[in-house]
């Protein structure tokens, strides 16, 4: 984080499961004040009993421009915002994707981290940054995966644009390979699916939530890193 007297506060859209919660935790046990957001009201809820006071939660519908830009003016100033939102892995053959799946995959996972970035920008504090989310898939795509290659690549794009754009504002973004976490559930038997892909890694197994934080963590508190994509894929992209 940022080296200042002042406590930071730091707000986690998609920080009521997985990924996002695991930031939302780390951040916290550094001392920052969190505030998480996401569609359910009963995550929101939990996620508020587990990370303790002074944390925050809200519940957001990142698809709804109205719902984004009344969230940002709610909480007012913060330090960083970091967005992990998103549904399920969309895993089909071409052929098969039907249209209107296709946009809503897009709709939070890529929309929702542009509109978010717009509303955010104006309450973010000198020394403030974005820390987007992306995946392996953008440089490595696998069959069956043309919808999670082209969001993901389309925001490392977002990522690079906006470092300049909203300079010095920081923009980052982790490029994430397999980690342990339930968007994995819709997948056919995921245990199993998870243990094969982990073997097939150098590091022999699938990240954890808590490592993937570590990577976000890192971005929110080095102060020279924007424009940067940071890999944390248990060495996929050489396998």
């Amino acid at each position: 984080m940022n080296n200042t007297a002042d406590t930071q506060r730091v707000v986690v859209i998609g920080g009521t499961s997985g990924i996002g919660f695991a930031v939302a935790r780390a951040a916290a046990t550094q001392g920052s004040n969190v505030v998480v957001a996401s569609s359910s009201q009963d995550r929101v809820d939990l996620a508020v009993k587990k990370l303790g006071d002074p944390a925050e939660g809200i519940v957001l519908d990142v698809a709804d421009d109205a719902e984004l830009a009344a969230f940002f003016d709610r909480i007012g100033e913060f330090d960083h915002l970091v967005y992990t939102a998103g549904e399920s892995l969309l895993l089909k053959p071409l052929a098969d994707l039907a249209a209107e799946e296709s946009r809503v995959f897009f709709e939070r996972r890529f929309w929702g981290a542009v509109l978010a970035a717009k509303y955010a920008t104006p309450k973010l504090r000198p020394g403030g940054s974005i820390t987007f989310t992306s995946g392996a898939f953008a440089t490595r795509p696998a069959p069956g995966a043309s919808l999670g290659a082209s969001v993901t690549a389309a925001v490392e794009g977002l990522t690079r644009a906006l470092a300049l754009e909203l300079a010095p504002l920081r923009v980052n973004a982790v490029r994430l390979g397999a980690i342990r976490t339930e968007l994995w559930d819709a997948v056919p038997e995921p245990e199993a699916f998870l243990q094969a892909l982990g073997g097939g890694l150098p590091v022999r197994r699938v990240g954890t939530p808590e490592e993937a934080a570590a990577a976000y963590l890192y971005l929110l508190g080095n102060g020279y890193a924007t424009g940067t994509v940071l890999t944390l894929d248990g060495g996929a992209a050489l396998a």
